[in-house]
């Protein structure tokens, strides 16, 4: 076997990553019933494969109101076939073909996801229409779906994590969309009728809140010509608006007792920054050394490895469209949870005081610059990232020109933003113990 020099190996790794990089998504826009509809796509002839999105932007559970659960029992729903056919005959229809039709929800988002082979894609554009044109809309397939979601429901009292995560976002975001499980409650799914699964679909599948998402080995001007088609039924609806949400900074400690031989604890506080603004870099950095990185993270450096009193902690940075807050997690003996409770608070009173260290912050920029490549290897990713750059009103290289400030970034100018951001030690804790 001939010797293969180690350039060679260092230019084909540098090719095929050149040349993921070079395959990236574009915003087109299309004309429904005369609104504009932004489309993100991107043409990958590597397989014969489509994969679509519908994002609605601004209807997931957030617009649940009172009526916790409302959302996912619509997503539920959904992916019940049509009035017609039923959900077994039009899973038979879907299956024939090796077509993919789901709907599921965010907070801030209600997406119908479709992929199939491009040979069969316009026929499942076609059955994608049927489903919107006539869901299907009966009291016995609602009561179907609601004991089913009310029977997940009670099987995670059990589940102790759920319970402590749930309990620490009703401290956090009380009397705000945030403060119920997005799967709802059972006392609220419990009263759900069909009128109102109606309303939410009706009021949430709207042109003007409608982001595309698609890619494959389609050629653009063919898939926009059978799109419309598809989504002219839909109404032209209004515009949902996307409300800032903000975490308590109240303090407040939550503690259930349970049957457990653990102790779960939960914890977060508020985090001041919008998705789009320019210092988000800074915060990704910090979140990957206070507590995103797993070993090597403070939090589980102090916490596990020094101490030995949890058996995982995590901590991380969330900032999205309609709000940003710090959170994290430990499991921990029994014994030990008062210890660990208190010791998370010192760490991030540490971190805000102190900030980083030169050597946290070049493991921290080695990482995230060598593992942004596996980002983007999947068409899935790509698509998943623009949009995501999109929604959030960010350009479409910006990850690059994040990557750049990275590497750039000053230990001076990190932990002046560290300490920017006190309100972070203004912890809430929910736990789960015996």
């Amino acid at each position: 076997m001939k010797f293969i020099s180690k350039s060679f190996i260092i230019y084909c790794i540098l090719f095929a990553f050149l040349q993921g990089t070079l395959m990236s998504a574009t915003i087109n826009h299309i004309k429904i019933n005369e609104i504009m509809i932004p489309v993100i796509y991107e043409k990958q002839s590597s397989l014969p494969t489509f994969n679509m999105q519908l994002v609605f932007q601004n209807s997931g559970y957030i617009k649940d109101g009172q009526k916790s659960g409302l959302c996912a029992i619509s997503a539920m729903l959904l992916n019940e076939g049509t009035k017609e056919l039923g959900s077994i005959k039009f899973a038979s229809k879907l299956e024939s073909k090796a077509i993919s039709l789901h709907t599921s929800n965010g907070f801030e988002t209600f997406v119908m996801e479709l992929s199939s082979l491009k040979d069969v894609y316009k026929e499942a554009l076609d059955l994608l229409k049927k489903l919107l044109q006539s869901p299907n809309y009966t009291n016995k397939t609602l009561e179907k779906i609601k004991t089913q979601q009310i029977g997940r429901l009670k099987r995670k009292e059990n589940d102790y994590d759920y319970v402590a995560k749930n309990n620490l976002k009703e401290l956090l975001f009380k009397d705000t969309p945030l403060q119920n499980p997005s799967s709802g409650k059972i006392e609220e799914l419990s009263r759900l009728k069909i009128s109102d699964v109606e309303r939410f679909v009706n009021s949430s599948l709207t042109l003007n809140n409608l982001i595309i998402v698609v890619g494959g080995d389609i050629e653009f001007d063919e898939f926009k010509d059978k799109i419309e088609s598809v989504l002219s039924i839909l109404s032209a609806g209004e515009k949902n608006v996307l409300n800032k949400i903000k975490a308590s900074s109240a303090k407040n400690e939550k503690i259930i007792s349970k049957d457990t031989k653990q102790a779960y604890i939960y914890f977060g506080s508020p985090f001041n920054m919008d998705s789009s603004d320019e210092d988000t870099y800074m915060a990704k950095v910090a979140s990957f050394i206070l507590g995103g990185s797993g070993f090597g993270s403070r939090l589980m450096e102090e916490i596990r490895v020094k101490r030995g009193l949890a058996y995982s902690a995590y901590g991380y940075i969330s900032i999205n469209k309609s709000h940003a807050y710090f959170t994290g997690y430990l499991q921990t003996k029994l014994d030990n949870a008062d210890k660990a409770q208190k010791l998370v608070k010192e760490i991030v009173q540490d971190f805000i005081k102190n900030g980083v260290t030169q050597k946290e912050l070049d493991g921290a920029k080695k990482f995230l610059s060598g593992s942004e490549p596996l980002r983007t290897e999947t068409l899935s990713q790509r698509l998943s990232r623009s949009f995501f750059l999109y929604y959030k009103g960010l350009p479409q290289d910006y990850p690059k020109i994040e990557l750049d400030k990275i590497e750039n970034i000053k230990l001076k100018d990190l932990n002046e933003f560290i300490k920017s951001h006190n309100e972070i030690i203004d912890l809430s804790f929910s736990v789960v113990t015996k």
